[in-house]
């Protein structure tokens, strides 16, 4: 059976901050109209990884679009690989991802625990739950490149971002 709120989702994705070939202000520029362009096209449900970088950036654009511009209805979707996905970051990273876990409209946990394959599992997921895909595309990225691969074979259309 096909998900009825797929055709209202997007997804986000990227790599962390060290993959980047431009700064960073650059990329969550790019990003954060992506966002709205997606939103301006009918899409209010945004699915992120809260991988530090990207999935952690875009889920704050939308956080403070929501806030915003509360008549729009946006959503934040968080989908994480396994609880404690965050366990080996730094503090900063981890304060943002915890408090982005708190503000979701919902949490998806693809695993009860690491696995060598749940972050591909989890932007699989990801993808195939969502009308449209954001990629922020770093340095050449294994997950980066299955995930795309992915949207072609589900005909999930990709706005790709140099990152």
């Amino acid at each position: 059976m096909k998900d009825p709120l797929r055709v209202r989702r997007c997804c986000l994705l990227g790599p962390p901050p060290e993959w980047l070939k431009r700064p960073e202000d650059d990329v969550r520029v790019d990003l954060e109209n992506g966002v709205m362009t997606a939103v301006r096209e009918g899409l209010n449900t945004f699915v992120c990884g809260l991988d530090r970088g990207v999935g952690i950036w875009g889920a704050e654009i939308v956080i403070r679009l929501k806030g915003q511009f509360p008549d729009m209805g946006l959503r934040m979707v968080a989908c994480i690989p396994y609880p404690g996905f965050d366990a080996e970051w730094d503090d900063p990273w981890r304060n943002r991802y915890r408090v982005l876990l708190s503000l979701a409209e919902y949490v998806k946990v693809l695993f009860p625990f690491p696995s060598p394959a749940a972050r591909r599992i989890r932007n699989e997921w990801a993808v195939i739950h969502s009308a449209r895909v954001i990629a922020v595309c770093g340095r050449d990225d294994k997950e980066m490149r299955e995930a795309v691969f992915c949207a072609g074979k589900n005909r999930v259309p990709v706005k790709r971002i140099e990152g």
